[in-house]
């Protein structure tokens, strides 16, 4: 008999989301709000209205996805409305039993009249200490009743950028006008970089440094100077590879770019897309990368929904890899990507997970255990083990009281 894993157990027991993009996952309400104070056009002023034209179920294609982010970056543009987003984001993943979340976002991409990037990394972590400061003052957690909520800040490098996205591409990009637009890339991650070890002296919860954007034509190798710099200060890495090519990028952000954590890994056991000719043996190659990528436990951020709303080829979760990488024994934690754009949360992801993989009781335990332990928790060593400690005691106790005592 197959066990019953109910959407109001998988609401209630502590989750994490190690993927979660800030500008991506706004409340609809928030948006129009500051769209109509600030002068921003946007496609309607209704929720319903603006889910029906711009943030949808499904989109035809990426760039559909990525029309939204239009919007949500143009109301990021002053330090109150980051630390705004920043609370109601912790506010929103508390509410459906999320305890730890990364949030993740490029401080460049935010730089404007009035707001540095240092301004705009200092408003996020201000906000998520605004929202967890509330939930930890909650009776419930005093008593030891509730788990406390923790948070890390994840600064994202851009793989490519143009003049538009902000000033400070734009200014850089004319003093580089002569230079190689890769060595442009490169300077702007390496420069994040050493601001990243700077606002972590400085005690902000800065925890993990990332590489996002277009994948296919933009190896994680171009930003090794960058990764380099943040290993060498003890910034944990994460790297955004085999989400739109194949197994060699994931490779390469391991070796080249010392990643923890690979955000995506969608295909990773996509044999057929690997380009180097040397390689001859591609499914042995594949099976040998997934087997060190799961012996050395560096996690892979899955964020299922995304992938099936921006990746042709996934036309549905059974053809998405999730299965295959929990049955490979891979470290998997379940991650929503982007709330607001995918329309999603972390209870609907792992709901969706462990119907398709028909995840057991223990299996769900092990995938929800995973997302903490493999967090860029930003506390000491043994802070992180006491909460996990605490994650798995709260989870147990959840399991006596939602799900029948046998199977």
């Amino acid at each position: 008999m197959k066990e019953k894993i109910t959407p109001e157990f998988i609401r209630r027991i502590p989750k994490s989301d190690l993927h979660l993009h800030l500008d991506g996952s706004l409340r609809l309400k928030t948006l129009i709000e500051i769209s109509r104070r600030e002068g921003i056009e946007l496609p309607s002023y209704t929720e319903a209205g603006l889910r029906e034209l711009v943030f949808k179920d499904s989109y035809r294609e990426l760039l559909e996805y990525l029309h939204g982010f239009a919007f949500t970056c143009a109301v990021l543009r002053r330090p109150e409305n980051l630390e705004r987003v920043a609370r109601e984001l912790v506010e929103d993943n508390a509410a459906e039993g999320v305890r730890y979340i990364e949030v993740r976002f490029a401080p460049q991409l935010h730089v404007c009249e009035g707001m540095t990037a240092t301004d705009a990394v200092r408003a996020v972590a201000k906000g998520l200490w605004e929202g967890a400061k509330a939930h930890n003052r909650a009776p419930a957690v005093r008593r030891g009743e509730d788990l406390p909520f923790h948070y890390g800040i994840i600064v994202c490098a851009m793989r490519r950028f143009k003049k538009g996205m902000s000033p400070y591409f734009a200014n850089l990009l004319s003093l580089m006008e002569h230079a190689d637009k890769d060595d442009v890339y490169a300077a702007a991650s390496l420069e994040l970089a050493r601001a990243a070890v700077a606002w972590a002296e400085e005690g902000l919860p800065v925890v993990g440094f990332d590489l996002a954007g277009e994948e296919a034509g933009y190896p994680p190798v171009d930003h090794r100077e960058a990764y380099q710099y943040a290993h060498d200060h003890f910034i944990r890495k994460t790297v955004h590879a085999g989400e739109a090519y194949g197994p060699e990028s994931i490779w390469q952000a391991i070796t080249q770019c010392h990643a923890n954590r690979i955000g995506h890994g969608t295909f990773l056991f996509a044999h057929n897309m690997i380009k180097d000719p040397e390689i001859e043996d591609r499914p042995r190659y594949v099976e040998n990368l997934a087997s060190y990528i799961a012996s050395q436990r560096i996690g892979i951020e899955v964020c299922v929904t995304s992938n099936l709303q921006t990746t042709p080829s996934i036309k549905n979760i059974a053809v998405h890899p999730v299965k295959r990488m929990i049955d490979y024994g891979l470290s998997v934690s379940i991650c929503t990507d982007n709330r607001l754009i995918s329309n999603t949360t972390v209870s609907r992801e792992l709901a969706l997970v462990a119907d398709h993989a028909a995840l057991t009781r223990q299996q769900l335990r092990n995938l929800v255990i995973a997302g903490f332990k493999g967090s860029f928790f930003p506390g000491s060593y043994n802070a992180k083990r006491a909460f996990v400690s605490a994650v798995v005691s709260r989870y147990r106790q959840l399991e006596k009281e939602f799900l029948p005592a046998s199977v």
